[in-house]
């Protein structure tokens, strides 16, 4: 089950992060506008003999870089937690706060970019410079076998992260890419209002995800 994750744990950046100063200058900012708010590298959540890591982009301003906790507080966390129920992959309900009570089940879930970025777009350095953290994680998992990318940065950086070359794997909704005898890296447009409201993603198109990744892990 769930485990809480904390920052500077391995795989985690500490809570006070300078090292992306576009990034750590925005979080400062967003402090003083709103000091109720986590307004930090946000922290992976889920168990932590997970078999799979599903990784997105980064937090939303008004998601997870206020709640503290990914994918919590936002329409793609709303899509994303009800599948991931639906699937067994969760316990208790999702109440779009970090103390709702709910759990993880087999399942752990981080960003590439830890920070929430401006416009929600992080710069090609900044998905570098956070890659340690995310190479971290993924070896903090012994059981890891599957990794879900949601959106093609999430799977580049994933691909860069364990050593893989871009080009060999290509970003392509509802694919799975074998890497290596133990790792399968399966691949999602990213589960934004943005990606939903157009219909490039649509619940079932997500939930045909899950249902690969079901079989996959049987």
């Amino acid at each position: 089950m769930s485990t809480n994750i904390h920052d500077g744990e391995p795989g985690e950046p500490p809570h006070d992060c300078t090292a992306c100063t576009r990034l750590s200058a925005f979080r400062a900012a967003n402090a003083q506008a709103h000091p109720g708010w986590f307004n930090g590298p946000v922290p992976s959540f889920g168990s932590s003999d997970a078999a799979m890591l599903i990784v997105g982009l980064a937090p939303g301003l008004q998601g997870a870089n206020k709640t503290g906790r990914p994918f919590t507080g936002d329409y793609a966390g709303d899509l994303l937690y009800r599948t991931l129920e639906k699937f067994g992959f969760s316990v208790g309900r999702y109440g779009g706060h970090a103390d709702d009570g709910l759990r993880l089940r087999n399942c752990m879930i981080t960003n590439a970019v830890r920070c929430v970025p401006p416009q929600n777009k992080p710069t090609t350095q900044e998905a570098r410079i956070c890659r340690r953290f995310l190479c971290a994680r993924i070896a903090a998992l012994p059981r890891l076998t599957t990794i879900l990318a949601l959106g093609r940065i999430a799977h580049d950086s994933t691909l860069s992260a364990l050593g893989h070359r871009k080009s060999a794997f290509k970003f392509a909704h509802g694919a799975a890419h074998k890497l290596d005898k133990r790792l399968t890296l399966f691949d999602s447009y990213h589960c934004s209002r943005y990606n939903t409201n157009t219909r490039r993603l649509t619940p079932k198109m997500f939930e045909e995800v899950f249902a690969s990744i079901s079989r996959h892990l049987r």
